[in-house]
């Protein structure tokens, strides 16, 4: 018989649990035979991780367990929920700190892994408890798994309505920006509106134009000019200042 390279050489499993496992760990699930109860468990995953590292637990049929992880016992399987609590901790702490869309969005892509495993985490000891509902442990196991995966659920949710809000922030922001930029455009389209007739008129008389009549009645040929270019300009403006019809 091949056996599992997941599984540890000296664990005197069950065959069937061989012939299950393959090279890597696959999904979160929880296997019985003959009184075993044998887990596949995830570790914490972290952002932009590809592939899960396997924790396997291994539950005797007198209640012993061993796990590959540091320590034996109920308390390797403790300490694997503690460290999804951790985690998700570290989460919080970051969303709390977190004050734009960027930030939220950092805290999203380390909650939503989480959030998946350890719901997944939760319904693995679910199925443990109805394979064995007479072991407490497994009972007490299930508990603290569903308090970690309610927190992360809870936080991703936060997180989520948190980006939205500074996204909502930030567009906000940008629209008045537009608005006042918009704002500022039309004043200086105001202003070369008002000055255009009287800049052209200026131009056209500063030619080289032997007329006399620049020379005669001096200056009131050029405060003609200016009279009548501002006029021009004022009454532009006046079309130019016109808000569309709704």
């Amino acid at each position: 018989m091949s056996k599992a390279k997941l599984i540890p050489p000296l664990w005197d499993v069950p065959r069937e649990f061989h012939e299950r496992l393959g090279d890597r760990p696959g999904r979160q699930r929880v296997m019985l035979s003959d009184g075993h109860l044998f887990f596949v468990l995830h570790a914490p995953p972290q952002p932009d991780e590809t592939t899960r590292t396997a924790r396997l637990f291994w539950r005797k049929p007198d209640g012993s367990w061993q796990s590959t992880q540091t320590g034996n016992g109920l308390a390797a399987f403790e300490a694997h929920i503690e460290d999804f609590g951790k985690q998700v901790d570290s989460c919080d702490v970051m969303e709390h700190a977190a004050a734009t869309a960027k930030e939220y969005y950092k805290v999203l892509e380390r909650i939503s892994p989480l959030k998946r495993a350890s719901a997944n985490l939760h319904h693995v000891l679910e199925e443990a408890r109805r394979l064995l509902p007479e072991d407490r442990n497994i009972i007490n196991l299930r508990d603290q798994a569903y308090d970690v995966s309610r927190t992360a659920e809870l936080l991703y949710d936060a997180t989520r309505n948190g980006m939205e809000l500074a996204q909502t922030r930030r567009a906000e922001e940008q629209a008045a920006a537009s608005m006042a930029m918009a704002s500022s455009a039309h004043r200086l389209n105001l202003l070369a509106a008002f000055f255009f007739p009287l800049a052209t008129l200026t131009a056209v008389f500063g030619m080289e134009l032997n007329s006399g009549w620049e020379t005669k009645y001096t200056p009131w040929p050029f405060l003609f000019v200016v009279f009548a270019g501002l006029m021009a300009g004022a009454i532009l403006g006046a079309f130019v200042a016109q808000r569309p019809k709704k």
